[in-house]
């Protein structure tokens, strides 16, 4: 039996510096696929897809909105062909109910311990329209290392640098902030894994580079300061989101390898700004994620927020619209009130207005956007400063031995511990 599993392309921001990380869903998903299985992978974004292929089950892996409408197309070219198509992931799971139009079979939830169900009744022609584990989640201990051997390496480099693999520590989220749909996703409840089984992860990948994407990192003290602290012999480098604001968890971040962190910043107070300055104290660069058109906002209030992060010297930013997704309380919201312009999913970037602001129009908004992105990168560009956060951890890599340079005709990393090269 053969499964193909495809992530589709989605629409990248404007003014955003485009690269493409090698995705975490599908190499999650392919861990729980079983060995006597053959898996073919092809994410969109680096590489055509084959549609010639000769597969028997096509699986489709969604994580955004607006990613969903291109799965859709996608589907429906093997279903012409007879081959039957199940949708899996988080993207999926805000549009089960779309979705479901556009494919043989819906999967909903965490597929530990799950998929091979799906597998069976397929094999015996029984495949269900729906498979529902969402908010039935498994035993934590059951999350293995992910298959990344899937991946096609030598694509997910950025103009000869490495790029980071994609890893989690945890799942669910005890936060409820008004903008994300996480708690709809993946609970309320932290569930952090065994540390033991993340070292061992960490053991597989062949990259010094990680993004840890829980949801947060900063959900429970204890578990973060003992994982910080298992984290600090391996000498890798990494970046999060949030981390909690404490002086031994911070310093642990930075001996751990923490090489910057996004931190949602929606004000400008004190409070933001002593913030990434006790990071930047010890290292840690800030990448701010910044969302506008909150009804709390003006156009003022806008514009004093961009000079705010140039003044507070923010190393990166990146700017979003307020964009009500499905299952988020702000949907919810400028629903009831009437204020949702559009349901054109492809639009749903983030960096598309698609709702009526509170205290301006939305042209304006839109306006504002791009005035963020071309103010706060007006005297050095986006790839140069992302450029300067590669330089230092290179040269954090190199004080302790743990620097890779790119071949730039294969794309294959190579140790360069001692300033020779190596295979």
């Amino acid at each position: 039996m053969k499964i193909k599993l495809i992530y589709p392309r989605w629409p990248k921001l404007e003014r955003q510096t485009e690269f493409n990380l090698p995705p975490h869903g599908p190499v999650c998903f392919a861990a729980t696929v079983p060995d006597d299985v053959e898996l073919s992978f092809t994410d969109e974004h680096v590489e055509e897809i084959n549609f010639d292929e000769k597969v028997d089950l096509v699986a489709i892996s969604c994580m955004l909105t607006c990613q969903i409408p291109r799965g859709w197309e996608i589907a429906a070219h093997y279903r012409a062909q007879g081959i039957p198509v199940i949708f899996g992931g988080i993207g999926t799971m805000l549009h089960a109910e779309e979705t479901m139009q556009h494919a043989d079979s819906v999967f909903l939830g965490e597929a530990e311990g799950r998929f091979g169900q799906v597998l069976t009744d397929f094999r015996n022609n029984s495949l269900k329209k729906l498979y529902d584990y969402q908010m039935n989640f498994p035993d934590i201990e059951m999350v293995g290392p992910a298959r990344r051997d899937i991946l096609k390496r030598d694509l997910y480099n950025y103009r000869g640098v490495q790029m980071v693999d994609l890893v989690h520590a945890s799942r669910g989220c005890r936060f409820n902030c008004f903008p994300c749909c996480t708690p709809f996703l993946g609970g309320r409840e932290f569930r952090p894994r065994p540390i033991d089984d993340v070292l061992r992860e960490l053991e597989t990948i062949d990259n010094n580079r990680l993004f840890f994407v829980d949801n947060s990192m900063s959900q429970n003290d204890q578990w973060e300061k003992d994982l910080f602290r298992a984290l600090i012999p391996l000498k890798k480098k990494w970046i999060c989101h949030p981390i909690k604001d404490d002086d031994e968890i911070l310093d642990l971040a930075a001996e751990a390898g923490c090489w910057y962190v996004y931190q949602a910043i929606f004000d400008t107070s004190d409070h933001i700004r002593r913030r990434v300055k006790r990071l930047q104290e010890r290292g840690i660069g800030v990448e701010g994620t910044i969302i506008l058109g909150t009804d709390a906002q003006d156009e003022d209030d806008i514009k004093r927020l961009v000079d705010f992060l140039m003044e507070i010297n923010l190393d990166l930013a990146e700017f979003t619209i307020l964009t009500p997704f499905p299952h988020t309380p702000i949907r919810e919201t400028l629903a009831q009130e009437g204020r949702i312009l559009t349901n054109d999913w492809r639009r749903y970037t983030g960096g598309d207005v698609v709702f009526q602001p509170a205290k301006m129009t939305a042209a304006k908004l839109q306006e504002l956007y791009y005035y963020a992105w071309d103010t706060f990168y007006g005297d050095c560009s986006q790839n140069l400063k992302m450029a300067k956060l590669f330089l230092k951890v290179m040269e954090k890599e190199k004080a302790d031995g743990t620097y890779r340079h790119a071949s730039p005709k294969r794309g294959r990393w190579n140790r360069n511990n001692d300033g020779e090269r190596t295979e």
